[in-house]
């Protein structure tokens, strides 16, 4: 399948600091990518540099096999949404008004929104679950709420691929597995998703491929069970993690935290 998105030799430095080198990356139409890794792997550093929104000092990203650069910013903000960690919003405007501005991209400038951008709008609000919010201020909202809202806001422009920087962080458990219930359902319809997660379970049960990082390198990559092995989130995540799988679908369930290698107290009577 022809890659929609793909990076090669890319090299990323924050200041002088280097933080990617050497990472590969491809995403096809129709998957969803999960980018996990300990703190400090490189992942939102990789998903910034995928938007945009990072220049690498070496290599190249492309989209539809175009450089990313060389794109106009209308034609790339139209296929493309980038989701950041964390983000907010300052102003006490309704929830629906902020909602809205996921489809500028659509929209000529300064014009008012068309029946397509307010059905588009209903739609997100409704996949998010935050239609009851709609008229609400979004400076009244819990964190949880707002990291919904700003997820319906990315969906209503209808990306071809969206980039999510740990969209299910501060959310609860049944909007964890709402959120990501609906960016598989993306995919399924043929967009693509990229999404950081801690989560590992939800990683290995949700995404079709996992990219590992570690130290600013791709550890492995490929289905969740062949990434999420034990000796893997040993090596990386210095964990040992119980794995399994209920209803057909994986598990992973960090155990006991590992401490140095010369350190085996830690490592015992756990089977």
């Amino acid at each position: 399948m022809t890659a929609l998105l793909e990076a090669s030799s890319l090299a990323v430095s924050l200041g002088r600091r280097p933080v990617l080198d050497d990472v590969a990356f491809t995403l096809a139409p129709g998957e969803t990518v999960g980018l996990v890794g300990p703190n400090g792997a490189g992942k939102t550093t990789l998903l910034r540099a995928l938007a945009g929104v990072l220049k690498p000092v070496r290599g190249e990203v492309r989209l539809e096999g175009q450089p990313v650069g060389s794109l106009p910013h209308g034609h790339f903000a139209a296929r493309v949404a980038y989701l950041p960690q964390g983000g907010g919003s300052y102003w006490a405007v309704p929830v629906r008004t902020l909602v809205m501005l996921g489809r500028l991209p659509h929209r000529e400038r300064w014009s008012k929104p068309e029946t397509a951008d307010e059905r588009a709008v209903d739609t997100a609000l409704a996949a998010t679950g935050v239609e009851h919010l709609a008229e609400r201020p979004v400076t009244e909202l819990s964190g949880g709420e707002r990291a919904r809202v700003l997820l319906a806001r990315a969906l209503a422009g209808e990306p071809q691929l969206l980039l999510a920087d740990e969209p299910v962080s501060g959310l609860d458990p049944y909007h964890r597995l709402e959120v990501m219930e609906h960016l598989r359902a993306l995919s399924q319809a043929g967009k693509a998703v990229v999404v950081v997660l801690h989560d590992l379970t939800l990683a290995a049960r949700f995404c079709d491929r996992l990219v590992l990082l570690a130290d600013g390198k791709v550890a492995a990559s490929g289905p969740p069970e062949e990434v999420l092995t034990p000796q893997r989130l040993d090596s990386v995540y210095r964990v040992r993690a119980v794995l399994g799988r209920q209803g057909g679908e994986p598990f992973v369930v960090p155990w006991d935290r590992l401490g140095d290698k010369d350190d085996s107290s830690l490592a015992e009577g756990t089977g």
